[in-house]
């Protein structure tokens, strides 16, 4: 069938490793972009300390149809937890952590779209050790040019921002955000600070065909993107937005191939591959060239 689920995408349950330090994160009150999107690449992760930070809670005031991350619910309000950035360092510390991926939901609810948080978890983990390295995956903070400043005056090495999908399915996928505006954003990043690299990622299998990915991939190069993630959509449950297709390992390739092409330093490619996939090893790489 179709939309069979393939043989690769069968991973190994959480083993005691994971869940004690799901339980520890747990305890400090931490979130984790892995734990909230049922990412499958979870225990893999968590095994060889690769897990990625969500702050900012885990609520989000955006309705993307592909997330698994909790809604904003109607007259639902919501707080600014000021403590989490001393919970993430601690986490950091604790762990033994050099490289930390931070993301976060969007929280359109707050001037700054969070901007403030994502500065101070950063340079409370540059005050650790100014050596850990530091990626973030942020959202568009609805174009504020003085978000991505607080957030590049705090020192990271990759500013990452998805795209996730092409043009045409925004309207039904993210109602809420907008494309040319994502592109803006890796634009500006790269304008402001032209020694960050910048990255983006790609979900497949949402309907999508090859032309429009190739476009896709062409606008994030004039937007100046350096690294690119490409990985196959998996929906969380039967009410998000379905998987169309199951891509090949063949298409797969291909697509790096034509990324490869067109001038991403690096173009990660493959049916597990998220935006924070093997993060540490890809900035290592680029940061090489």
């Amino acid at each position: 069938m179709k939309n069979r689920l393939p043989v690769w995408f069968r991973q190994d349950i959480p083993d005691k490793i994971t869940l004690e330090r799901q339980r520890f994160l747990s305890r400090l009150g931490i979130h984790t972009v892995c734990q909230e999107t049922r990412c499958p690449n979870l225990n893999f992760c968590f095994k060889n300390l690769r897990l990625t930070f969500m702050i900012l809670g885990d609520i989000c005031t955006r309705n993307c149809r592909f997330c698994h991350v909790q809604k904003l619910k109607k007259q639902q309000r919501l707080i600014l937890d000021e403590d989490e950035p001393f919970r993430i360092a601690r986490a950091v510390d604790i762990l033994g952590l050099n490289y930390v991926v931070i993301t976060s939901v969007t929280r359109d609810d707050l001037e700054d779209g969070g901007a403030g948080i994502f500065s101070q978890t950063i340079k409370l983990i540059h005050r650790l050790n100014k050596d850990i390295k530091i990626e973030v995956l942020i959202p568009d903070f609805r174009g504020r040019i003085e978000s991505l400043k607080c957030i590049l005056d705090a020192s990271v090495n990759i500013v990452a921002h998805n795209i996730e999908t092409v043009k045409r399915l925004y309207k039904d996928l993210r109602p809420k955000a907008d494309y040319e505006l994502s592109l803006e954003i890796l634009a500006k990043v790269k304008e402001l600070n032209k020694e960050v690299i910048t990255k983006s990622s790609l979900m497949l299998g949402l309907g999508e065909s090859e032309e429009e990915v190739v476009t896709t991939m062409k606008d994030l190069r004039r937007s100046h993107c350096e690294i690119l993630t490409l990985g196959q959509y998996l929906a969380p449950s039967l009410e998000h937005y379905p998987v169309k297709e199951f891509i090949s390992l063949e298409q797969f390739k291909r697509y790096k191939d034509i990324g490869l092409a067109l001038g991403f330093k690096s173009v990660f490619s493959g049916p597990l591959v998220r935006s924070s996939y093997q993060a540490e090893e890809i900035y290592k790489y680029v940061a090489s060239i």
